[in-house]
């Protein structure tokens, strides 16, 4: 079993796109997405295409797929970067049926060493929606530490929910 995190090319930003328009409306509430909220195939793609026109030093979002035996199995982003200091990272296991296996825990934890090394990041914050069991119970595992669980609106394609902050740091 190979297990292979690694920054993600322009062309499987597709797999991110396919995997939120593939998601039932149950699993997108789970994420606390609303799918009204969620831009259309197109515009999430020329919204891709722009991110990786930018000079990796330069973007706003640093995006890694995550391989097991050479299969993309999920996928990590990381947003909000202050270089040298902190940022947000956003997890997501795409293969049903390799959730609930340690994968998502192996993999957060390799995507940590990979933002923190690339950003010289001190600080790591996650904030999953609080009622996802899944990734909470990751990210302890991985070891970052419970912070608080407040209410708030995560990001555009979110709608107002219960979120735990997780933080890990270096």
């Amino acid at each position: 079993m190979n297990l292979d995190i690694r920054d993600m090319t322009l062309d499987e930003t597709a797999m991110v796109i396919d995997y939120f328009y593939s998601s039932t409306v149950e699993q997108l509430d789970l994420m606390g997405i609303d799918p009204t909220r969620m831009p259309t195939r197109p515009v999430w793609s020329h919204l891709f295409k722009s991110l990786y026109e930018t000079p990796v030093a330069e973007r706003a979002v640093l995006m890694v797929v995550w391989q097991l035996d050479g299969r993309p199995i999920g996928f990590s982003s990381c947003d909000r970067i202050v270089r040298g200091s902190h940022a947000n990272m956003h997890l997501h296991v795409t293969a049903p049926e390799l959730r609930g296996r340690g994968l998502g825990t192996a993999c957060v934890s390799r995507s940590v060493d990979l933002y923190v090394e690339r950003l010289e990041l001190k600080r790591l914050f996650c904030e999953p929606h609080a009622y996802n069991t899944a990734p909470n119970r990751a990210l302890q595992k991985a070891g970052f530490r419970y912070v608080k669980t407040y209410k708030t609106v995560p990001g555009p394609m979110n709608y107002h929910q219960a979120v735990t902050r997780w933080m890990i740091e270096r």
